[in-house]
């Protein structure tokens, strides 16, 4: 159960991907309300799914193309900023990171996200115990606050080696690229 967590929780992802970035620029502190938000939304999403809300999810089909537009949308919005930065890391300028609400809220559209948690559920608690899928939840919650907290590490590393505005404008377009190679697999998936 930890294994599968951690698999899915530290492989590459658009929630993943604004982490390095938000910390590249204001540093792995600055990110982790960031990261709290997101393992908090993901951690209500993945115990909600388990105590029955996978059935209005396949029985609304609508509702899995809203999510899935919703998030390409999302995705490709992110992409466009990250693209059109200079690649400034000007420490001065007051600019608000992605905070708590944004993390929360990218892991309620955020594909990998849902079926990472009907996967996970299915496999480990699929009778929907309240009280298994609560252990699980809140194990697999904080397993992922950990592993996001590597990307936010890691972006707080880089923040050092990319004084220069050429550098931070290749890593953001290579992350732009990233995220919208993710929205179009989400397309296609």
């Amino acid at each position: 159960m930890s294994a599968f967590a951690v698999a899915a929780s530290v492989s590459p992802g658009p929630v993943n991907l604004l982490v390095l970035s938000t910390a590249i620029h204001v540093g792995w502190r600055g990110a982790m309300p960031l990261v709290m938000g997101a393992s908090a939304g993901f951690t209500l999403l993945l115990w909600l799914i388990g105590i029955g809300m996978v059935e209005l999810w396949q029985q609304w089909p609508l509702l899995r193309h809203l999510v899935r537009l919703g998030g390409v949308a999302f995705l490709i919005w992110l992409a466009w900023r990250l693209a059109r930065s200079d690649g400034e890391l000007d420490m001065d300028r007051v600019a608000e990171p992605a905070g708590a609400c944004t993390g929360a809220f990218m892991q309620w559209i955020n594909p990998k996200a849902w079926l990472a948690s009907v996967a996970g559920m299915g496999a480990f608690a699929a009778d929907g115990d309240p009280a298994l899928v609560t252990v699980f939840a809140v194990l697999w919650g904080s397993l992922c606050a950990l592993s996001i907290s590597l990307w936010a590490l890691a972006g707080g590393q880089l923040n050092g080696w990319v004084s220069s505005p050429h550098r931070m404008q290749c890593i953001n377009r290579g992350l732009a690229g990233l995220l919208v190679l993710s929205a179009g697999l989400v397309l296609l998936g």
